[in-house]
């Protein structure tokens, strides 16, 4: 397994990075801010202006170390609203690297429920909240076999510079099939190919302002 170190991000959160790759887990400038920006304004936020929603189905590409999740935990209990939260991922991090993450200080002290994020068992739906209901699914992104269920997915892969199979056609196929009609696909990175790539499925595609360091982001409307 390639070996992990805990850095501190330009926002004061922390986050992970393989020296091997020089690869983030998080912008540098701010993991945090990051999230916020990329999955929950121009995800959560932008989706929940529909009208008659009283629940969000969300499939996250990459749990990580659990920052999207906890985010968007705190975000349903902030807006009443209930959300089903899968998140695949193949190579968990481990309970040590998950204590030195600070990510809970952020939003309101929440370590009890950040640990249960991170505690839940693998391909169990297990109720974090009355308002959020979490699914860890442990595979590859390729052994995905989802049909029409998100709303929204959030992408988080590595890069393409450092995992380009993951950001070609064949694999992003799996997540169009798995939103619903008008669901939205978001994501930090901007590559032109990335966006060629996603238009030739079908995605409705916007280049977005990105978060602090990033020129832009894409979000993708399934039609």
């Amino acid at each position: 397994m390639l070996k992990r170190k805990i850095i501190t991000t330009a926002d004061g959160s922390n986050s992970l990075h393989i020296p091997e790759w020089d690869e983030h887990y998080h912008s540098k400038h701010g993991a945090i801010q990051e999230a916020r920006h990329v999955f929950e304004e121009m995800g959560l936020n932008y989706y929940a202006k529909q009208e008659s929603i009283s629940k969000i189905n969300v499939l996250e590409a990459g749990f990580g170390t659990g920052l999207n999740a906890l985010m968007t935990l705190v975000w349903a209990t902030q807006n009443t609203l209930k959300v089903h939260y899968k998140s695949i991922e193949a190579y968990p991090i481990t309970k040590n690297e998950m204590e030195q993450l600070n990510f809970s200080s952020a939003f309101g002290d929440i370590e009890p429920e950040f640990k249960k994020l991170h505690q839940a068992e693998w391909d169990l739906p297990i109720e974090v909240h009355s308002l959020f209901t979490l699914e860890k699914i442990h595979r590859k992104f390729s052994e995905i076999n989802e049909s029409n269920w998100a709303d929204i997915i959030f992408y988080d892969a590595f890069g393409p510079r450092v995992q380009p199979k993951l950001w070609e056609i064949n694999i992003l196929k799996k997540f169009y099939d798995a939103l619903t009609p008008q669901g939205i696909f978001v994501t930090y990175c901007a590559k032109g190919q990335v966006r060629r790539n996603l238009e030739e499925l079908g995605f409705q595609v916007e280049r977005l302002a990105g978060p602090p360091g990033k020129r832009e982001m894409l979000r993708g409307t399934k039609s």
